[in-house]
């Protein structure tokens, strides 16, 4: 059987090659969607991971499946001819996204931008920060890349319950039996949280889910972290809140942050420019999971990871 896969960089088809022999008949091509298309068939087609997504580069040719390297897949869905199956990244980026957040975490209670700066201007400032361990932790999320927080959260010694779309008691590995409440009791439980950290998707289910009232419901010094979507944060109450609670962020609304803004220069917030997935362990999990499509289409299988649309 014959199939034809392009990606849209040399150094992913190179991961994919590498990653050991491909069966007979399946071929991997550079097409970064800016070009006319190699062929009038392509089974799978990876488009670009940041920058411009070309999907009318698609029309009038026959696409087996898209396969996306982003888990988000709400700005995109629209945009992917009628017809074409779709399937996001999930098992890429849970892992790196799920380190990124107990990094801001630990970042933001230990105080270490206040040291870095103390640092470049050659001051010795000693102080009293605010621990992880003992904390009351709040996962608001509970799918891989929050499952993947809890899991790493487990040998930190803090307190930990959830809130997801339903109740349930969830058992992980190294961490043992989680409250999982559901998502309406989300304001009863922020006045007792001291650390939140958001791992939700976006869509209208969630677009500003945390807006004033939610916040304020939240104690004074509580840290509240996102490296879901920007949207589920009300940015404007969140600046409103001048530092009572404190945030960190891998995704804000709006992104990329213009000059000028508010947030930039909010007390008590930290953030980082999207970065949750751009990490090392990226590109050989997104040819891992090419090279799992490429098996399932030769088997008769259907692709992991199918969003409908």
């Amino acid at each position: 059987m014959s199939l034809l896969v392009t990606v849209p960089t040399a150094e992913l088809a190179a991961d994919i090659i590498a990653a050991g022999p491909l069966p007979d008949g399946v071929h991997v091509q550079v097409w970064d969607m800016a070009t006319p298309p190699p062929a009038e068939r392509i089974d799978i087609v990876v488009p670009s991971y940041l920058g411009r997504q070309r999907f009318s580069s698609l029309d009038g040719i026959d696409v087996g499946l898209v396969q996306g390297q982003m888990i988000g897949y709400e700005a995109v869905i629209g945009s992917i001819p009628a017809g074409v199956p779709f399937a996001n990244a999930a098992s890429v980026h849970e892992t790196a996204t799920a380190e990124l957040a107990v990094g801001l975490v630990i970042a933001a209670q230990r105080q270490l931008p206040r040291f870095v700066r103390a640092q470049d201007a050659g001051v010795w400032d000693r102080g009293f920060t605010s621990s992880l361990a003992d904390r009351r932790v709040l996962l608001v999320g509970l799918g891989g890349v929050g499952r993947g927080i809890a899991r790493r959260l487990g040998g930190f010694e803090a307190s930990i319950t959830a809130v997801a779309q339903s109740a349930r008691t969830e058992h992980l590995d190294g961490v043992g039996d989680i409250a999982v409440h559901p998502l309406s009791a989300l304001p009863a439980l922020l006045p007792e949280a001291e650390i939140v950290i958001l791992s939700l998707p976006g869509g209208p289910g969630t677009q500003q889910l945390f807006d004033a009232a939610m916040l304020a419901r939240m104690p004074d010094d509580a840290l509240l972290v996102n490296v879901g979507r920007g949207t589920v944060i009300d940015t404007d109450a969140l600046v409103a809140e001048g530092g009572r609670i404190r945030a960190a962020l891998d995704v804000m609304d709006p992104e990329p942050l213009p000059e000028g803004h508010p947030l930039w220069t909010t007390p008590g917030v930290l953030f980082t420019p999207h970065v949750g997935g751009a990490s090392s362990a990226m590109r050989p999990r997104v040819a891992a999971l090419v090279r799992r499509q490429i098996a399932h289409l030769l088997a008769g299988e259907e692709p992991e990871n199918l969003i409908p649309h």
